[in-house]
């Protein structure tokens, strides 16, 4: 039997800056044709079912925003510190153009790199040129010192930057925090070591380093806006099962616990993050690590907060001799259809963007007439906010040539102060059982706290309905529904 769909996911996506992977397709185009490109952008993900974006708006400590104390991107405009023309803030109108939408915006950020490759070239303010006793050379890359107590401030100083100016719903990170392991190449960090090891051994120094930056931000995020979500999508493998015997049952050659110093499971144990996206980039048949081994190990260790699967849509027809099922065009529904047996995994990101406007293998096509055909309201937080918004009031409805026209008024702010941010509109027919639970009987949710009319073009004449409205707020909290009865005229 066909399972119903869920009324609450989270559906979303990728947007990767760095290297113009998917947003603006060319460095240095106009500004008229960068925001055309982001609205066409979003455009395609909404149609196909997607409630929220995760964007890449600081990929080498540079900015995709102007309220900032770093250079301009070159990915933006072609050149380190040189600003958009016709000058514009591509983030305040990126998440305008977002939450227009009733989606989420996440700013994501990248936080170890200082510089992309030995060729980059900054500008003569660029903190790698004003700090470089804060830099680590690895790669070819210049990587901010971790160990460093100024470096995880100036960090976070650059994220409470965004959360006090931005009307952001979420921070994010990816899952760079110490480098990717290099053959010949050594993390010189032993002067950082010797002046703040405090007794502990390298491994554990540098994890203690992550661990607490990640508190840090958290509790900053918390102090400035409680409402700010705050998630990070590490490397997928924890530890194997070999090394801990709390580890999944993988064989991978790499871990974020040893090899990237990051205790993700700590981080999620604790509270520290409210989502963990962890990138589950393997096949379901890939055998070092398959694709529902380790999905089952974090649908274990999710320690009730959210847990959204990093979907690898990017390998979609790109098979490996190790790992070939991803020329199997059923390969992405096969994982969207496990991950939707657990309750305790609330929805997907994909990586990336592009992957899904270019319909790798019919990628978007499943999402739009299978998995994403009815819509889903992101999954409430109830450690954040749990108290809902007032109902709807005054709720009336009549029948109009073009449809049944509905009207409400929006409600008082809550207990807690919240108002209604949004509303959601279902309809039932005379005889069906009222169940606000089943979103194939979603017919609208009409975004933004004013929007206190709609109107319903796809009755059938005579029919008698039944519509319920509910308020919600920010955090995606429902109010109590209010109904009204109404029979449609002949049009």
């Amino acid at each position: 039997m066909a399972q119903n769909p869920p009324k609450r996911e989270f559906r979303a996506v990728w947007i990767a800056t760095v290297d113009n992977i998917d947003w603006p397709s060319v460095r240095g185009m106009p500004a008229d044709s960068q925001r055309a490109e982001f609205i066409k952008i979003l455009d395609l993900h909404q149609r196909a079912g997607i409630n929220a974006v995760v964007v890449q708006i600081r990929a080498a400590a540079d900015a995709f925003y102007a309220k900032s104390f770093e250079p301009w991107s070159f990915w933006l405009t072609g050149k380190q510190g040189l600003p958009p023309v016709p000058f514009y803030d591509p983030l305040e109108f990126m998440i305008r153009e977002t939450h227009d939408r009733g989606m989420e915006f996440h700013a994501w950020f990248n936080l170890d790199r200082a510089t992309f490759s030995k060729l980059s070239v900054v500008t003569s303010d660029h903190i790698s040129n004003r700090k470089p006793e804060w830099m680590l050379q690895y790669g070819g890359r210049k990587l901010f010192n971790l160990g460093l107590p100024e470096v995880r401030n100036y960090v976070t100083r650059v994220v409470t930057n965004i959360v006090r100016n931005y009307d952001v719903d979420g921070i994010h990170f990816d899952d760079y925090f110490y480098p990717y392991g290099i053959a010949g190449q050594v993390i010189r960090d032993e002067a950082t070591y010797k002046a703040y090891a405090n007794g502990m051994n390298l491994q554990n120094w540098r994890r203690e380093n992550i661990n607490q930056l990640i508190h840090q931000l958290r509790d900053s995020i918390q102090t400035i806006k409680p409402y700010v979500k705050f998630g990070v999508s590490p490397f997928g493998v924890w530890k194997n099962r070999s090394q801990d015997p709390e580890g999944s049952e993988t064989t991978g050659g790499l871990t974020s616990f040893f090899d990237l110093y990051a205790d993700t499971r700590k981080w999620v144990r604790d509270g520290w993050v409210d989502y963990i996206a962890p990138q589950v980039y393997f096949s379901t048949d890939f055998q070092k690590v398959p694709y529902r081994l380790l999905t089952d190990w974090w649908v274990k260790n999710g320690f009730n907060r959210h847990l959204y699967i990093g979907q690898g849509a990017f390998r979609i027809n790109r098979s490996t001799p190790r790992d070939r099922a991803w020329n199997d065009p059923n390969e992405m529904s096969t994982q969207l259809n496990y991950n939707r047996q657990f309750s305790q995994i609330h929805g997907s990101i994909f990586f990336s963007s592009k992957s899904l406007t270019d319909n790798l293998n019919g990628v978007r096509d499943t999402l739009l007439t299978n998995f994403y055909r009815y819509p889903a309201l992101i999954p409430p937080m109830p450690w954040k906010d749990p108290e809902p918004p007032l109902p709807p009031k005054e709720l009336k409805a009549s029948s109009t040539p073009e449809g049944v026209e509905l009207f409400w008024t929006q409600p008082d702010p809550a207990p807690d102060g919240d108002k209604a941010r949004y509303y959601v509109v279902y309809r039932f027919d005379r005889k069906d059982k009222i169940d606000t639970e089943d979103p194939t009987r979603i017919v609208a949710i009409c975004v933004g706290e004013n929007t206190t009319r709609f109107i319903d073009r796809t009755t059938s004449p005579d029919n008698r309905y039944i519509y319920v409205v509910t308020a919600l707020d920010r955090l995606h909290n429902e109010s109590a529904p209010v109904q009204v009865n109404v029979r449609a005229s002949e049009q």
